[in-house]
């Protein structure tokens, strides 16, 4: 295990970037001796992109995104914690995505959240564009078991047409179909937040109606509030399922609050919104196996705060179970 941080505090600029400056596990067996709580890896894909590409340098921008490092207190003022008290996290690096093959980029992508799996360790994957939720996520339902795991999905868009452009199946508006047509994460299961716009078009809806899938649009936020919505989509995505995987497309937020992404769609959640929900879900009496935040572009971004928004994102989940660890005394 490679230590990138001494003693004495040092500038967030200096030395590797990774996330939070936090220990690198170079392979499998480093992390598996590395005793993690957490793994962070990057699925720098953007292959499934169907209008503007960026989001294979995602990964890198949200770990460049912190200012802080570990070699001082992360102290989380409104959960009065700091993470790294009660938690190890690692950066496990980035799966090895070949950029002229989805499929095999996929395939990286599995086979690195397996072995972040296998090392005990609850996998958050930085995308990288959302088709990599199909590989993510299948690897974490073969690990948990399929039928066992509900999906709670974050996101403008619902992901899950039929075929994407030219007739690929595996682009970013299709993984979510992929998963439930594979039977890796069942229909009811499946809970969406956020959706709004002008796609899908109805037949899509009409085809989601038929796997049991929920879903919640901007306009139910609007109307019905917030915190009642999230309330309702955990147990949704519970409903029979024993274990959680969290996706969080950044589009989910207005583009005011990222427009660092490929298909921004004006009117969404604010970033306190976004983080809001996140600690809710995460700290809530769920037990939360894997978790994605997808969609950054860095060249569309914007004095970073896309980037900035999805570090959060990615903090404030690992501050949230710090605390239930805390909490419970384990």
């Amino acid at each position: 295990m490679t230590n990138l941080h001494g003693d004495d505090p040092h500038p967030a600029f200096v030395g590797l970037p990774t996330y939070l400056h936090l220990p690198f596990a170079r392979d499998a067996a480093e992390l598996k001796s590395s005793d993690a709580d957490i793994a962070i890896l990057g699925a720098p894909v953007d292959m499934g992109v169907v209008y503007r590409p960026g989001t294979r340098f995602g990964p890198r921008a949200i770990r460049d995104a912190s200012y802080f490092t570990a070699s001082r207190t992360l102290y989380h003022l409104g959960l009065d914690v700091d993470p790294l008290e009660f938690l190890k996290v690692v950066d496990f690096g980035d799966a090895n995505c070949p950029p002229s093959d989805l499929q095999l980029s996929h395939d990286a992508v599995k086979a690195k959240v397996g072995e972040a799996l296998d090392a005990d360790t609850l996998p958050i994957v930085l995308g990288g564009d959302h088709s990599i939720t199909l590989p993510s996520a299948t690897a974490v339902a073969d690990k948990y078991g399929h039928g066992n795991v509900g999906i709670l999905h974050f996101d403008a868009h619902a992901d899950t047409g039929e075929s994407g452009y030219g007739g690929v199946l595996i682009a970013h508006g299709n993984p979510m179909r992929r998963l439930i047509e594979s039977g890796a994460v069942p229909g009811k299961n499946f809970v969406q937040v956020g959706l709004r716009g002008y796609w899908p078009p109805k037949d899509t809806f009409d085809w989601m109606r038929e796997q049991g899938m929920r879903w919640h649009l901007m306009s139910e936020i609007e109307t019905r509030g917030f915190d009642e919505v999230i309330a309702e989509a955990i147990s949704e995505a519970l409903d029979g399922a024993d274990h959680l995987y969290l996706s969080v497309d950044i589009d989910v937020a207005d583009p005011a609050f990222a427009p660092g992404t490929g298909t921004p769609e004006p009117g969404g959640l604010s970033g306190r919104e976004l983080l809001r929900a996140v600690r809710r879900i995460v700290g809530s009496d769920v037990h939360l196996v894997a978790m994605d935040v997808v969609e950054v572009s860095p060249p569309y971004d914007s004095s970073d705060i896309t980037a900035q928004l999805a570090h959060r994102v990615v903090l404030e989940a690992i501050s949230a179970l710090a605390t239930k660890k805390r909490d419970s005394g384990s």
